[in-house]
């Protein structure tokens, strides 16, 4: 039996190749030649894997359905998914939370904590975060590693779990040595804090490195916040704008808020009044006004105001040509 983490492979598959219309024939040749550049010609040959991989969700769901009724935990998680996602057919958490919860019994790592997650926020069946903290120590001690890291967040929450930040750092280590980058950044906290582990600002820098780099976004902003300031790090302020600049290019209003004073100041980038305005007018639509940016933007240009004022008005898009 062939396992896979569905977590991990879903966010590459969303295209159909509507042009090319293949035909059913051909789409079950395409996922094989799939299966087989994965698990290789020799192994064990998993049709509906390689269909749901080429974005044939309705291939893969034909595909799977016979042998999840013949009790594969896989291919139950496997439709549970494609439900739960709304891939190729109607979104449905409830016939989501039926599959996932025979897979879960049938002893599916993925399914548990599938399942612990839909309980975690009332999808598909009643919220109970009594029963997704069992399923997520349950999938935890299989070692899955994202259940692993909401274990770590139980124990520190302490009302499903033991309040024990010493646990909860263990955990939360675990998780971030595999890379996943929400672990790196909070055991980064946890260790720039000294919160269930003794403090270690240079290491808890590094892993909070880790995670900006992975693109966390919470993290980009700590992590350049860190380099700003010189904390646990040497300051480097053209690298702090630089990791600034990701966030706010995500649309995180705190990291555009800050880049435009870098710009306003000219720290770490060249002044430019007109930039700074443009940064600070996202960070506002979203809320985040900022009296000393104000102060730092009092003697633009009118002309380099209307410029800004464009420019954030068809954000991320540039202003159309005139």
């Amino acid at each position: 039996m062939i396992k896979f983490h569905l977590k991990i492979i879903a966010g590459f598959f969303l295209t159909i190749f509507i042009f090319l219309s293949p035909t059913k024939a051909q789409q079950a040749d395409e996922a094989r030649a799939i299966s087989e550049e994965i698990f290789g010609q020799k192994g064990q040959i998993d049709e509906a894997f390689g269909a749901f991989q080429r974005g044939y969700f309705l291939t893969a769901l034909a595909l799977a359905l016979p042998r999840a009724e013949a009790g594969e935990a896989s291919a139950q998680t496997l439709i549970a998914y494609i439900y739960a996602n709304g891939l190729g057919v109607a979104k449905n958490p409830a016939l989501a939370s039926s599959w996932y919860n025979i897979a879960d019994k049938n002893g599916d790592i993925n399914a548990s904590f599938e399942l612990a997650m839909l309980y975690q926020n009332g999808e598909g069946v009643p919220k109970n975060r009594k029963r997704a903290a069992q399923l997520f120590k349950k999938a935890a001690k299989k070692g899955h590693i994202e259940a692993i890291y909401n274990l770590a967040l139980l124990h520190v929450e302490g009302k499903y779990a033991e309040p024990n930040l010493s646990i909860a750092a263990g955990l939360m280590e675990r998780a971030a040595d595999y890379g996943l980058a929400e672990a790196q950044y909070d055991y980064g906290i946890m260790l720039m804090e000294g919160a269930g582990v003794a403090p270690n600002p240079k290491k808890g820098a590094e892993y909070i490195k880790g995670a900006a780099n992975a693109g966390l976004v919470a993290a980009q902003i700590e992590y350049a916040t860190m380099l700003y300031l010189g904390k646990g790090v040497e300051k480097n302020i053209p690298l702090a704008a630089a990791y600034y600049r990701e966030a706010a290019l995500k649309g995180n209003p705190v990291a555009q808020n800050r880049l435009a004073k870098l710009f306003a100041l000219g720290q770490g980038v060249e002044l430019d009044l007109e930039e700074a305005a443009m940064w600070g007018l996202l960070a506002k639509k979203q809320g985040l006004n900022d009296s000393m940016l104000d102060k730092l933007l009092v003697s633009i240009t009118k002309e380099d105001l209307a410029k800004a004022e464009e420019r954030a008005k068809f954000w991320p898009n540039p202003p159309p040509a005139k």
